[in-house]
C-alpha cells in the first residue's frame, strides 16, 4: 500500500535544481519509488532525478503530493516527511532574475554620449573592451538535423547508445583528471547529467519506441530542455545548455562516421554573438582571434561565463540576438566596462577609444616596472603585495600581475556550484596547478570557510538567521571531518611540489587550534604510512577575523606559525554591524579608530612574540587607507590581482615612519570621519604637486572637440594620480558648461570646477594643433582649472577670475600661444597664480 502526504511549496524560487538536489539525494537514499506530483501543472516526475523534478515546474505556493511505493516506504515516509516540514523551506536561496536587462543601466559618461553613439546596452559579466567583426556562433538546433543516419536493429542501436554513453563519461572523467581549470566544474555539471536516472530512462524510453539512437538522443534533448524552458529561471536556462551540450556530444561519439557539427571557426578578430552558446562550443573558439562575446541569456552561474571570464574575454548578456544580427559581419566595439557593443564605429567613437587604450597602455607600462620588485616604501621597508584567489586557474594571472604570493586562497569556491564535494585528486590537481604558477612563491591556502552565506547544498547546512556568526567554517569541521580531511590531504600532497601553508577560518578559541592541529597530526601520520611524501616543515596559520582572538595572540603564537587578519569579518564583528544590511551600513566602517586601535594592538602583540601577520581583503586595495596600513608595520596585504601594480606603486611613494605618525594621529581621533579627513589631508601632503605641473600641460594636441580636450586632461590627472575617477571629474566639468559655456573668446577657454574627484587641485592645459568649436566661440588654447572640493574655498574663483583678466590683455595671450614648451607655459601660467 503506498504511502503519500500533501503539502505546499514554500520556496520563493520554486524548485530549481539545487532544492532539487536535496531531494533527489534523499530519495536515493531508499528503493522504494517516489513520485512529486505537482496539482497545478499536473506533472509528475520522479523524486529522485532532479532533472524530473524540475520539470513538475513547481513554483511557489503550488500544491503538491509525494507519493511512496516500495518496501521501505514506511522510512521514506517518516524521512520526508519531516525533510519537507523542517529542512525544505530553508534550502532555498536567491536566483539571479535577469540574463535580461530591467532597463536600469549604469550612467555612461558625458564625453561618450555626447558623441550620441549607436549601441545596444547588455549587462557585464566579464569586464574588458575589444573590436572585431561581429560573428553570429553557436546555436545547437536539433530539428535542424534533417538527414539523420540510416536506422540499424534494435541490438545495434541499444549497443550503439549504451557505448556511446560510455565512451563519453570516459572521456569527460578523463578531461576532469587533466583539466587544471576553470573547466573541471563545466565536466562535473556534464558528469551529473549523465548519471541521472530520469536521462539515462528517457534514452531507453525513446530506443523502445523504435528510434534510432539519434532520434532517441535529439527527443530526449528536446524533453528536458522544453522542461527547462517552462522556468523563467536564468540558472534553468544555464542548465538548459549543459543538456543541449551532453546531448550533441553523445551524438558525436555514437556517429563517428556521421559529421554532427556546427561550423564556429573564426577567421579574424570576432565579436561573437549568439542566442545561446554551449560551454564546449565555446571552448572551441579561437581565443587567438575572439575579441569579446555577446549572450541574449547568462548570468554568473553560466559554465560558458564562467569559462570567459576565466580567459578574460570581455562578455556582455542580456542583449537579444536579433537586436544585433543586421550587424552581423560589421566591424563593432564591445566595452564590457561600460556594458554596451557600439554597432557603428565612426571616427569620433574610434578617437574616444583609442583614448582609452593610450591610458590603458601608459598604466600597463609604468606598472611593468613594480611587477618583479618586491614591494617596499621609499624608506625600503618592505612589505609583501600578494593576490587573492579562488581558483588555481586565477594564480598565473596574479603572478603576472606582480604577486609577491598567494595571501588567500579560498577554497570554499571548488565545492560550491556543484552536486557533489570534489575528491582528494581533483584538489591536489588544482593545488599543484596553483604551485606550478607560483614558481617557488608561497600560497597560503586557507581551508573551507563553507556554511553562513556560503551554502554548499549537498552538505544540507541549514540555513540560519544569522548565518555569519552560525555553523561556519572551522565549527562544520567535526561533523564533516571527512572531508576536512579530504582537503588536509590534497594540501599536504601537493606542498611537496611548492611553498603552500595551510590556514584556518573563523578561529574563535585555542581549543579549536588545538584540535585542528590533532586532526592535521593523524592526516600527516596517514601519509607516512602510505609512504606519500609532503612537506613536513609545511606552516600552519589562523585567519584573525573573531574579535576573541586579539585577547589570547601569547597564547595562539605558541600552536601557530602564522596570522591573517581578515578585515572584512573582523570589523564587522568587532562593530556588531552586518556588512549586507543596509540600515547599518554606515557603521560598517574600517577607519572606526577602535578598529584601527584593535588593528594595532594586534599586529604589535604578534611582532612581539616573533611570528608572521598579514592582511587579506580589499581594505588593502584602498590607495587611501594604505598608509595606514604602512603604520601599523604588516608583514604582508593581499587583494584581488588587478589591484596589486597600482599598489606596489603607491607603496614606493610612501614614507614609514610618516605612515606610522600618520595611524597614531588617526588612532587619537574620536570619530570616523575626522580619521577620513586626516587620510585626505596627508594624500594632498604627501603629494606636495604643485598647482602648475608639465605633466598635465599638452602642446599641440590633436583634439578635435571639447569632449575629446575635456577627456584627454582628466585622463592625464588619472596618469598623474591627481585624480582616481577621470569620468566623474569629467561629468563635474560638463556640469558647469551645460550652465554656461567656459568660452572666453580670443581662442581662449578656462573650464573649472570644484570636485570631490579631483584629489590635487590643478590647471592643466592644452594648447591645441587646430581650433574647436568651444559654446559659441572657438578656442585652440584650453586652461582648466579643477579644484579639491573640500580644500578649495573660494580659490577657484580667485584664480579664474585671475586668469580671465590676464587673458584680456593681447601680450599674454599671444606669449601663451607663441609658447614652445610647457615649461614656458607653466612659468607664464604660474606668475599670474603668484600675483
Amino acid at each position: 500500500m503506498a504511502q503519500s502526504f500533501s503539502f505546499t511549496c514554500e520556496l520563493p524560487n520554486g524548485v530549481h535544481a539545487r532544492p532539487a538536489s536535496h531531494v533527489e539525494t534523499i530519495c536515493n537514499t531508499f528503493t522504494s519509488t517516489i513520485e512529486w506530483k505537482n496539482s497545478r501543472t499536473g506533472e509528475i516526475g520522479n523524486a529522485k532525478s532532479v532533472l524530473s523534478l524540475i520539470g513538475t515546474d513547481t513554483l511557489h505556493g503550488d500544491e503538491c503530493t509525494i507519493v511512496i511505493r516500495g518496501a521501505d516506504e514506511d522510512a521514506a515516509f517518516e524521512r520526508l516527511n519531516l525533510f519537507i516540514k523542517n529542512e525544505f523551506p530553508e534550502c532555498d536561496e536567491p536566483l539571479e532574475t535577469g540574463g535580461e536587462d530591467d532597463g536600469e543601466f549604469p550612467a555612461l559618461p558625458r564625453n561618450l554620449t555626447n558623441l550620441n553613439p549607436e549601441m545596444v546596452r547588455g549587462r557585464t559579466v566579464s569586464s574588458g573592451q575589444g573590436r572585431g567583426k561581429l560573428v553570429q556562433v553557436g546555436g545547437i538546433d536539433f530539428e535542424a538535423f534533417s538527414a539523420l543516419p540510416n536506422a540499424r536493429s534494435a541490438d545495434e542501436e541499444q549497443t550503439a547508445l549504451n557505448q556511446g554513453l560510455e565512451r563519453l563519461r570516459h572521456a569527460l572523467e578523463l578531461q576532469k583528471q587533466s583539466d587544471k581549470g576553470t573547466a573541471t566544474a563545466v565536466i562535473e555539471a556534464h558528469l551529473s547529467i549523465l548519471r541521472d536516472e530520469e536521462f539515462s530512462a528517457r534514452l531507453l524510453q525513446e530506443l523502445d519506441k523504435g528510434k534510432t539512437s539519434a532520434e532517441s538522443i535529439i527527443a530526449t534533448a528536446q524533453h528536458f530542455c522544453a522542461q527547462m524552458q517552462k522556468s523563467a529561471s536564468v540558472y534553468l536556462r544555464e542548465r538548459e545548455l549543459d543538456i543541449r551540450d551532453v546531448c550533441f556530444q553523445l551524438l558525436q561519439l555514437v556517429y563517428e562516421d556521421h559529421q554532427f557539427q556546427t561550423d564556429n571557426g573564426l577567421t579574424e578578430p570576432s565579436i561573437c554573438l549568439a542566442d545561446d552558446l554551449t560551454p564546449s562550443q565555446f571552448l572551441e573558439l579561437d581565443k587567438n582571434l575572439l575579441r569579446g562575446l555577446v549572450l541574449t541569456h547568462g548570468g554568473t552561474t553560466s559554465h560558458t561565463v564562467i569559462l570567459a571570464r576565466s580567459f578574460n574575454i570581455p562578455t556582455l548578456v542580456g542583449i537579444e540576438a536579433s537586436s544585433l544580427a543586421p550587424y552581423a559581419g560589421s566591424e563593432v566595439f564591445i566595452d564590457a566596462d561600460l556594458g554596451l557593443v557600439a554597432t557603428r564605429i565612426t571616427n569620433e567613437l574610434e578617437r574616444y577609444y583609442q583614448e582609452e587604450q593610450r591610458v590603458a597602455d601608459t598604466l600597463a607600462a609604468r606598472y611593468a616596472a613594480y611587477r618583479e620588485k618586491p614591494g617596499a616604501t621609499v624608506d625600503d621597508i618592505k612589505l609583501e603585495v600578494a593576490a587573492n584567489i579562488a581558483h588555481s586557474i586565477e594564480a598565473e594571472a596574479a603572478f603576472n600581475k606582480g604577486a609577491e604570493g598567494i595571501g588567500l586562497f579560498r577554497t570554499e569556491m571548488l565545492y560550491m556550484d556543484r552536486t557533489t564535494e570534489p575528491d582528494e585528486d581533483e584538489l591536489y590537481n588544482i593545488f599543484c596547478q596553483a604551485l606550478e604558477a607560483a614558481n617557488d612563491k608561497p600560497i597560503i591556502v586557507r581551508t573551507m570557510d563553507i556554511g553562513g552565506d556560503k551554502p554548499v547544498d549537498y552538505l544540507k547546512i541549514p540555513a540560519e538567521n544569522n548565518p555569519f556568526l552560525g555553523y561556519r567554517a572551522i565549527r562544520i569541521y567535526e561533523e564533516y571531518l571527512d572531508l576536512f580531511k579530504t582537503q588536509l590531504r590534497s594540501i599536504l600532497r601537493a606542498s611537496a611540489h611548492g611553498k603552500l601553508k595551510i590556514m584556518i577560518p573563523m578561529i574563535s578559541s585555542l581549543e579549536e587550534i588545538l584540535w585542528t592541529k590533532d586532526v592535521l597530526a593523524e592526516v600527516r601520520q596517514e601519509l607516512r604510512k602510505e609512504q606519500i611524501p609532503f612537506d613536513e616543515s609545511i606552516q600552519l596559520g589562523i585567519m584573525l577575523e573573531v574579535p576573541s582572538i586579539a585577547f589570547i595572540i601569547d597564547q595562539c603564537c605558541e600552536e601557530v606559525d602564522f596570522f591573517s587578519i581578515g578585515s572584512n569579518d573582523l570589523t564587522q564583528y568587532l562593530m556588531a554591524v552586518d556588512r549586507d544590511n543596509a540600515k547599518v551600513t554606515k557603521n560598517y566602517n574600517s577607519l572606526n579608530p577602535a578598529f584601527l586601535r584593535a588593528l594595532d594592538h594586534i599586529v604589535r602583540e604578534v611582532h612581539r612574540h616573533g611570528k608572521w601577520i598579514g592582511l587579506c581583503g580589499e581594505l588593502g586595495a584602498k590607495g587611501s587607507v594604505l598608509p595606514l596600513l604602512v603604520g601599523l608595520g604588516l608583514d604582508e596585504i593581499s587583494m584581488s590581482a588587478p589591484s596589486i601594480p597600482v599598489t606596489k606603486e603607491r607603496l614606493a611613494k610612501l614614507d614609514s615612519r610618516e605612515c606610522r605618525q600618520l595611524l597614531n594621529k588617526a588612532m587619537a581621533c574620536r570619530t570616523s570621519l575626522e580619521v577620513e579627513h586626516l587620510c585626505a589631508q596627508f594624500r594632498m601632503t604627501q603629494s606636495d604637486a604643485p598647482l602648475i605641473s608639465t605633466e598635465c600641460i599638452v602642446l599641440d594636441a590633436d583634439l578635435r572637440s571639447k569632449e575629446e580636450v575635456i577627456k584627454t586632461l582628466a585622463d592625464n590627472l588619472y596618469l598623474a594620480g591627481r585624480c582616481r575617477y577621470p569620468n566623474k571629474l569629467a561629468d563635474d566639468l560638463w556640469a558647469r558648461e551645460d550652465v554656461f559655456s567656459t568660452g572666453l573668446g580670443f581662442g581662449f577657454a578656462i573650464p573649472h570646477t570644484k570636485s570631490e574627484h579631483i584629489e590635487q587641485s590643478t590647471i592643466s592645459v592644452a594648447k591645441l594643433a587646430q581650433p574647436i568649436v568651444w559654446g559659441e566661440d572657438e578656442a585652440e588654447f584650453v586652461i582648466m582649472l579643477t579644484l579639491n572640493k573640500h580644500a578649495a574655498g573660494d580659490q577657484h574663483m580667485k584664480i579664474f577670475s585671475k586668469l580671465a583678466r590676464k587673458i584680456m590683455h593681447a601680450d599674454f595671450r599671444q606669449r601663451l600661444q607663441d609658447s614652445t614648451s610647457s615649461e614656458e607655459i607653466e612659468t607664464l601660467l604660474q606668475a599670474v597664480i603668484d600675483q
